[in-house]
């Protein structure tokens, strides 16, 4: 890390103009993420006569990703937020230029006494479970009910009509199934036939969509307090729907779908929700993005299992993700295709 340590520190004197004798300690690797390496470092310089230090993060684009994502979308959701009393951390410097850290790569500020929860846990948050509950959900209520316009947050996305927001993205989610399965998948198949006979109305108003937030993806501290909603790198406009289902996901909380993300019960969920973001929400729409997210999962597990299996990535994560979560969603799409075609025949 000595080498990565110098390169940090003369790149941050490099965009500090005020700064002096920048020296660059304690880089160290956070494992975990699919599709950006995460580092931890501190960094301490001077400013005239004044000693200066902060802890931060810095988020390079991997050589191989489990999702091909834009890191400057990412740096502009926190550049969005930030300002809006959400608790993102801090975003500092977003480059683009390889010649010093060989890949394109951000920097913020890191979350000091703070842990994220393993998704996969029965119960990742123990007796705080009620306090973080009515944050998480009213929080994501609170990124639903943004003005996209109004925090700068449309400026760096791709347009899109609210009439072709369920369509967009069931594209780019059978898209990455048809160029990355290893072998036929006949049940995520089945679903998305059944998602495009059986389309979404369009929102009534287009959302930001942090893309990925769940369990895992939001840190908190001993007190119960969440700290910061990290990883928006699959950030988007569209329907805030896909959000909520996302996040609702039986596979965020070990299967229970009556305590999504293993925290407070479902129907309390939902009304924080819509109380917070200010819509009401369609049940008939929701089981649609319900179903959607399950498959847009699978789309992700299969891509992490041709990255492994190729040899371009060898993080276990993606050998996990290919294996346990690929089963949890087929099984819960069975389910569900089931249970509504039940439905359907009342």
């Amino acid at each position: 890390m000595d080498e990565l340590s110098s390169r940090i520190a003369a790149y941050l004197e490099a965009k500090m103009q005020v700064a002096s004798n920048v020296e660059v300690s304690g880089v160290s690797r956070i494992h975990g993420g699919a599709s950006r390496e995460t580092y931890r470092f501190h960094a301490a310089w001077d400013e005239g006569s004044t000693k200066k230090e902060r802890a931060l993060i810095l988020r390079r684009d991997p050589e191989a990703s489990l999702i091909e994502t834009e890191r400057d979308l990412e740096y502009n959701a926190y550049k969005a937020f930030h300002p809006t009393g959400l608790p993102v951390p801090e975003p500092l410097f977003l480059e683009t230029e390889t010649k010093w850290l060989d890949r394109p790569f951000f920097v913020m500020e890191q979350i000091m006494d703070s842990q994220a929860a393993s998704p996969f846990s029965p119960d990742p948050f123990g007796e705080l479970k009620d306090k973080l509950g009515d944050q998480f959900w009213r929080y994501l209520g609170q990124i639903s009910g943004a003005d996209p316009d109004a925090i700068g947050f449309s400026a760096s996305m791709e347009p899109v009509k609210p009439e072709e927001c369920w369509k967009r993205e069931l594209d780019k989610w059978e898209q990455v199934i048809d160029e990355d399965e290893l072998t036929p998948q006949p049940i995520a198949r089945a679903a998305i036939r059944w998602l495009r006979q059986n389309p979404p109305p369009p929102p009534k108003k287009l959302a930001v969509v942090h893309g990925d937030y769940r369990t895992g993806n939001f840190m908190f501290n001993g007190a119960g307090e969440i700290t910061a909603i990290l990883d928006w790198e699959m950030c988007h406009l569209g329907d805030p729907l896909e959000d909520l289902a996302w996040a609702a996901d039986p596979l965020w909380a070990f299967g229970n779908r009556e305590r999504p993300a293993g925290l407070i019960d479902r129907e309390e969920a939902l009304r924080i929700w819509q109380e917070a973001s200010g819509v009401t929400l369609d049940r008939e729409a929701f089981k649609w993005w319900e179903v959607f997210a399950a498959v847009k999962g699978l789309a992700i597990w299969i891509s992490a299992g041709k990255e492994y299996q190729s040899g371009s990535n060898r993080d276990p994560v993606l050998a996990f993700s290919s294996w346990y979560c690929t089963d949890v969603h087929n099984r819960l799409l069975v389910a569900r295709m089931a249970e509504l075609r039940e439905e359907a025949r009342k």
